[in-house]
This record gives C-alpha cells, sequence and structure tokens, in this order.
C-alpha cells in the first residue's frame, strides 16, 4: 500500500472485502445497530458517541430511547430534562444541540430524521461527521464518514503514519473519498467496518496487528511502525479543570427537583473565582438558567 493520500481503485478494493468480511464476523452487537433503532436511534447514538466510550453511552442510551423513542417526544420536554437525563456522559452541550435537533426534526420533517444529507447537516447541532454518519448507518447511503478510529485506520493503512493530524485535513478527507466502494450499501458497510476495526483493532495505543484483517497491505506495519513524529497528541486532562467544575454543579443541579441555591452550588467546589468562572459558563451555554434570588435551574425552554 502506498504511504501517500492517493489511492488507486484497485488498491481501495482490496482493502473493502477483507475489512466487510471481519466486521461480518465480528462486529459487536449494540443497540443502535439494530433495526428497530431507526434513524432516531442512530442518531442520539452518534451524538452521545463524540468523545464517550460505548461502555457508558449504553445504559444512558437505552434509558434516552426508552423515555424518548421519538423525536417529537424529547421534543416536547423542556431542554434540562435533556440535560439532566445526560447524565455523566460529559460534554453536555452536546444534550441541548440533540434537544434542538429533535424540536427541528418534529417541526421541519414532521417528526422523521430527514434522509437528505443537506437537509440534515441544517439541523441544530449537526455537523459534518453526524450527518454523514446518520445518512450512512441509518439510511445506507454513501458518505465518507471519519471518525478518529477511521482517520487512525487510514492513517496507518495507507499512509503509513502511526496517528492522524490532531483536525481533519482536506487530504484526509479527499483519501477517505477515494476509498469509498462505488455502490451505496457497500460504501455504508464500508463505514461501518472500519470504524469498528479502529475500535477493535487498530487502536490508538495497542494496535493488534495480529488480528487485523489487512495487516498484509499496512503501509505502517510493512514501514516496520515508525514512531510518531506530528505535533504532540492532545491529551484529555481533567481533574481541576473548569470542565471537573461545571461537571460537578451540573450534578447538583441534575439531581434536584427544585431550584438550587447559590449556597449549595458553592459546597461543591473550595475556590470561589474558578467555581464563578464555570457557573457563568453554564449559564452563557444554556445549560443553567438563573432566577430571581440567587437561585439556578436547569433550562425550561
Amino acid at each position: 500500500m502506498t504511504a501517500t493520500s492517493e489511492i488507486n481503485p484497485t488498491a481501495a478494493t482490496a482493502l473493502h472485502s477483507p475489512v466487510i468480511a471481519w466486521f461480518d464476523a465480528n462486529a459487536r452487537d449494540l443497540p443502535w445497530r439494530r433495526p428497530e433503532a431507526g434513524a432516531w436511534g442512530v442518531m442520539v447514538s452518534e451524538f452521545m458517541l463524540q468523545q464517550t466510550p460505548v461502555s457508558r453511552v449504553l445504559p444512558v442510551y437505552e434509558q434516552w430511547m426508552e423515555r424518548w423513542p421519538r423525536p417529537a417526544d424529547l421534543a416536547a420536554d423542556a431542554p434540562g430534562e435533556a440535560v439532566r437525563a445526560w447524565g455523566r456522559l460529559g460534554y453536555p452541550r452536546r444534550a441541548l444541540r440533540l434537544h434542538g435537533a429533535a424540536v427541528a426534526i418534529r417541526d421541519r420533517h414532521h417528526g422523521d430524521v430527514p434522509s437528505d444529507h443537506a437537509q440534515l447537516l441544517a439541523l441544530p447541532g449537526v455537523g459534518e461527521y453526524t450527518a454523514a454518519a446518520v445518512a450512512s448507518f441509518a439510511y445506507g447511503q454513501r458518505h465518507p464518514v471519519l471518525d478518529t478510529n477511521v482517520r487512525r485506520v487510514f492513517a496507518r493503512t495507507v499512509t503509513g503514519i502511526q496517528y492522524p493530524p490532531n483536525a481533519t485535513t482536506a487530504a484526509e478527507r479527499r483519501l477517505a473519498r477515494a476509498l469509498l466502494p462505488d455502490e451505496q450499501t457497500r460504501a455504508a458497510r464500508w463505514a461501518a467496518a472500519s470504524m469498528e476495526l479502529g475500535a477493535l483493532v487498530c487502536t490508538a495505543k495497542s494496535p493488534e496487528c495480529g488480528a487485523c484483517p489487512v495487516a498484509e497491505q499496512c503501509a505502517w506495519r510493512l514501514a516496520g511502525k515508525p514512531a510518531h513524529v506530528g505535533p504532540p497528541r492532545r491529551g484529555q486532562t481533567y481533574a481541576g479543570t473548569d470542565r471537573q467544575v461545571r461537571g460537578k454543579l451540573l450534578a447538583v443541579l441534575r439531581e434536584a427537583a427544585e431550584p438550587v441555591s447559590q449556597a449549595a452550588l458553592d459546597a461543591v467546589w473550595h475556590e470561589p473565582v474558578q467555581r464563578a468562572r464555570a457557573l457563568d459558563g453554564l449559564v452563557a451555554d444554556g445549560l443553567v438558567e438563573p432566577l430571581a434570588d440567587g437561585v439556578y435551574r436547569l433550562p425550561a425552554g
């Protein structure tokens, strides 16, 4: 496999069959992959899985879909209830965005998640990746689906480097399009299969090359697995950050049936400047609503 961003159709086809066959034999049985999940189940899972492992998403997803089986069900509830149900998945603005998407689906699309890629992309909170993922996984369409796992698989097998760049590049998008099978159903299967390969085998820290269906074609392995030489990979610090403080403040509000006093929020973090900054950020992001008399609640609408 050539270690460039260019790839000929024959080389691309040589990747498709073994990866898809591996996926057919090894794909995890996940609830959003079942037919009954529908496009809404796929969309919910994609919002939840951003920067969050499957093991943490599964219980929240099941509870979410039981409570809000259709977009209109979620849209009928207050956005604060979405934040409450999001629990400890992290990055809770995703809950607000998903609620906003549900409202738009109800109002613009008669309650059905649209199949048109441009209409998906126009929904609140839906970006390039999510629109492609829903169109591909829910509707079997032909779109490049570039998450972190797929980008890592392509970086290693085709480009010959250990890790992709920190941010998705135009070259990666061109490569993903070049690798797409021509036939729609096969392209959608390839998107899911390459993602699963990155999640289970071609992992970030401990790739299991012996279990990889395309190890013999992998440019990175054939080059002797050269170490990463690009910019340092971004770490995910948490302890002591504003993110941690925001999480603690939100936890108090999620667990309270009534609005919460400033004193109750003050008790969760010892440093007043950071605590105030975190609370101000939550208010600015629409995750917390200040009321009169110094009390706060999750957003009501």
